[in-house]
C-alpha cells in the first residue's frame, strides 16, 4: 500500500485505546535474519518504529582482542557473509597499509576480480530476496541461479562459497588460471544479457512500481543525520563512493561511473543496485584485460605482525555502503582494540523516521530496499 505523503501523518491526537503494538520478526522471512521491528499502530498506519537488535551477537571485535592479527583474518568474512570476500580483503589491505606491506600487482588485480564479483553475487540475493518479499516467485529463481555461477568461480580459487578467507597479508591464497578467467568472463557476459530480462520483469510491473515509487523517501537531512551511505544515499543523488572518494588497491586505474538517482525511494534504491552491477561488470572486464603476471605474494612473510603503536583507520566500499576498520595497536601481536564501522546499522537506524507515517505493508518494501545484512549489525 503506498503512501502518497509518508512524513508526518501519524494522528498523534488519536486516542491511546485505538493504539496497538505489532512484532515484526524476529522470525518473520522478510526481516533477513533475526531483526525484530515492535510497531506501534493506528489501524495499519505505523506511528513509531523501534529496531530491536542483537538476537545473534558473536562478539566480533571482542574476539580480536584475543587473538593475533592473523588469527582474526577468518572473522572479518563472518561479519557481512555476503560481501565476505570485500571484508577479508579490506582488512588485509588495512593492515598492509599499517605495515608498510608492498602488495604484488598481479594480487591487486586478483582482488579486484574477486571484490567485484562478489559485490554482483549480493547484489543478485538482495534482488531475488528483495522481489519475493514483494510476492514476486520468478525474479528469485534467475537471480539465485547467475548467483551460483558466481560461486562456482570463486570457489575455483577460494575454496568457499560464503565465507571467504582469501586474502592474506601481502597478497592472495592461491593464484588464477585460465579457467578461473574464462569463468569470470562467462559470467560477466551472463550477467549483462540478464540484467535487459531481469528489468523487463520487473521495473514496468504494475504492481511492483506501486509498491515502490515514492515509498519509503529518505531526504538529505535524514542521510546526513544517520550516517547513510552505499546505495541508499546515492540513491538520493550523492555520488559518494569509496571506491572514488578514498581510492584503495587499484581503483583509480579503472573507468567506472557511480550510478545515482533523485527520488530517494524504494525505486531508485532498487535502480542504482542494478546498475551497480553493470558498473562492477566493466570493472572485471577492465582488471581481466589488465592482469599482469608476476607474483601473488611480495615473498617470504612473517609469521608473527607487530604494528606500530598508534591507531588507524581504514575504508572502503562495501555491496551496502562505507565500511571502516578502526584499528588501536599497542605494539604486540595482538590487536588492543578493533571496532568496525558497519553500513547496516547506521542505514538501519533511520528505519524509526523513515517508516513513521508509512502502513505496514510498506515495511516489507522499505526495510528490504535498505539491504540490511544482521551479521554486520550483530557483530
Amino acid at each position: 500500500m503506498k503512501t502518497p505523503n509518508p512524513i508526518d501523518l501519524a494522528p498523534a491526537s488519536a486516542p491511546e485505546d485505538e493504539m496497538y503494538y505489532l512484532n515484526m520478526g524476529p522470525q518473520h522471512p522478510s526481516m533477513h535474519g533475526v531483526l525484530r521491528l515492535l510497531l506501534k499502530l493506528h489501524g495499519e498506519e505505523i506511528i513509531t518504529a523501534e529496531p530491536v537488535i542483537g538476537y545473534a551477537h558473536r562478539a566480533h571485535e571482542k574476539m580480536a582482542e584475543n587473538r593475533s592479527y592473523i588469527m582474526f583474518l577468518p572473522n572479518t568474512s563472518r561479519v557481512d557473509y555476503l560481501s565476505g570476500m570485500i571484508y577479508n580483503l579490506a582488512y588485509c589491505e588495512a593492515m598492509e597499509k599499517i605495515l608498510d606491506i608492498e602488495v604484488p600487482e598481479r594480487a591487486q588485480y586478483i582482488r579486484t576480480i574477486a571484490n567485484e564479483l562478489n559485490r554482483i553475487s549480493s547484489h543478485l540475493l538482495w534482488f531475488g530476496t528483495f522481489l519475493l518479499d514483494l510476492g514476486g516467485v520468478t525474479p528469485f529463481l534467475y537471480c539465485f541461479d547467475d548467483r551460483e555461477e558466481i560461486l562456482e568461480v570463486l570457489d575455483r580459487v577460494t575454496g568457499s562459497r560464503l565465507t571467504y578467507s582469501y586474502g592474506r597479508f601481502g597478497g592472495v591464497t592461491m593464484d588464477v588460471d585460465d579457467a578461473f578467467l574464462d569463468g569470470a568472463r562467462a559470467v560477466l557476459k551472463r550477467i549483462r544479457e540478464r540484467i535487459p530480462m531481469y528489468l523487463s520483469l520487473v521495473h514496468d510491473n504494475v504492481i511492483f512500481r506501486e509498491r515502490c515509487d515514492g515509498v519509503g523517501v529518505m531526504t538529505g537531512d535524514l542521510l546526513r543525520k544517520y550516517g547513510i551511505t552505499g546505495p541508499p544515499l546515492r540513491a538520493a543523488g550523492v555520488a559518494y563512493d569509496v571506491r572514488r572518494a578514498e581510492p584503495y588497491g587499484i581503483y583509480d586505474r579503472f573507468d567506472f561511473e557511480i550510478p545515482t538517482r533523485t527520488a530517494g525511494d524504494c525505486m531508485a534504491r532498487f535502480e542504482v543496485r542494478v546498475d551497480e552491477m553493470e558498473q562492477s561488470c566493466r570493472i572485471v572486464e577492465q582488471a581481466i584485460e589488465g592482469l599482469p603476471e608476476g607474483p601473488i605474494m611480495p615473498g617470504r612473510m612473517k609469521k608473527r605482525f607487530k604494528p606500530p603503536k598508534g591507531e588507524f583507520y581504514f575504508a572502503v566500499e562495501s555491496a551496502r555502503g562505507h565500511f571502516g576498520m578502526y584499528i588501536v595497536s599497542d605494539g604486540t601481536d595482538n590487536p588492543s582494540r578493533i571496532k568496525l564501522r558497519t553500513p547496516s546499522f547506521s542505514n538501519l537506524s533511520s528505519m524509526p523516521e523513515v517508516l513513521r507515517g508509512t502502513f505496514v505493508a510498506d515495511t516489507i518494501a522499505i526495510v528490504g530496499s535498505i539491504d540490511v545484512v544482521l551479521p554486520e549489525i550483530d557483530r
